[in-house]
């Protein structure tokens, strides 16, 4: 009897702990993206080691996460890389009929693996690089980084109007691909990404190599994803990548995202051995943030001595 009592009770204070946890939306990508299920590890993760309970939203793609600042209140906690909310604050591109102030709020909290460029094509296309492209058919999805991108690449590359794009949703790329539906499909993610990683399980792909020639043209960044990284790749592929970082606003307490930080960089080790990709990331990384950091999140790093550049104070 006396020990059924206190199982009862441990339970009822364990519902009465995650009925007091506070509560946070983390707006984030495709279900079937990596960095949805980079949201999914940070919120159980930081669920462990903190009062706050993250409930995890599905989203079309980062320029949706930013715009939704204009509406969303409390703790709204998002994913997007630096340059879109520079364009929001710029009034510039997919932002050029919103308010400007609107998008002041915005606050850094942390950076997080960053997203890498993936061109895909069926190893027996007889595609050996983005020239080969001409006349084939390329998925790229819709309203995503990654699409914007492709389009971007496809221009840059003289290829405007010589490769048909397609805008369905990459949930469907994979058996597309299979089936022959389609030639090749362009995603955005950190690499290992889910979706390549399901391709390369599934038939025998490449991905496609830029030449530091074209890497030049699409002003982003380069990097080198290992052979090895997906089955059957046996060499080095040279892509672009874009940072990416965790914000929410000023609506939030200095509290609750000082809380938040400090339990996303006290999970860190028990993220790296759910995934690779979080090993990329350090303290360094908030260089690339342009947006000044919550008074939260500086407090945290101010605690354990980070060196913060003066732009984000």
């Amino acid at each position: 009897m006396k020990k059924k009592f206190i199982t009862t009770l441990l339970l009822t204070c364990g519902l009465i702990t995650s009925l007091n946890a506070q509560r946070l939306t983390f707006k984030a990508a495709k279900s079937s993206s990596s960095y949805y299920q980079m949201a999914v590890q940070i919120g159980e993760n930081v669920s462990k080691n903190s009062n706050l309970s993250l409930t995890i939203e599905e989203s079309q793609g980062s320029v949706q996460n930013v715009k939704e600042v204009r509406k969303r209140s409390g703790n709204y906690v998002f994913t997007t890389p630096p340059v879109l909310i520079e364009l929001a604050k710029s009034k510039k591109a997919m932002f050029k009929n919103d308010n400007p102030a609107d998008y002041e709020k915005i606050r850094a909290l942390f950076p997080i693996p960053y997203l890498t460029m993936h061109v895909v094509v069926r190893a027996d296309s007889n595609i050996n690089s983005f020239k080969d492209l001409k006349g084939k058919s390329l998925l790229i999805g819709k309203g995503t980084y990654g699409a914007n991108e492709a389009k971007k690449y496809i221009e840059a590359f003289g290829l405007k109007g010589d490769v048909k794009l397609i805008g369905a949703e990459l949930s469907g790329a994979v058996s597309a691909l299979k089936n022959a539906q389609i030639d090749g499909f362009a995603t955005s993610g950190s690499y290992p990404a889910p979706n390549v990683i399901e391709a390369a399980a599934s038939i025998k792909i490449k991905l496609l190599s830029m030449s530091d020639e074209e890497i030049a043209k699409t002003k982003r960044d380069k990097i080198i994803i290992p052979a090895g990284t997906y089955a059957g790749l046996k060499e080095d592929i040279t892509t672009t990548t874009l940072p990416v970082g965790v914000y929410t606003t000023t609506q939030m307490s200095e509290e609750t995202a000082y809380e938040l930080t400090k339990a996303f960089w006290e999970s860190k080790e028990n993220l790296e051995k759910q995934n690779i990709w979080w090993k990329a990331i350090t303290v360094n990384n908030l260089k690339m943030f342009k947006t000044k950091l919550h008074k939260g999140a500086l407090k945290y790093y101010n605690e354990v001595n980070t060196t913060i550049p003066i732009s984000l104070k």
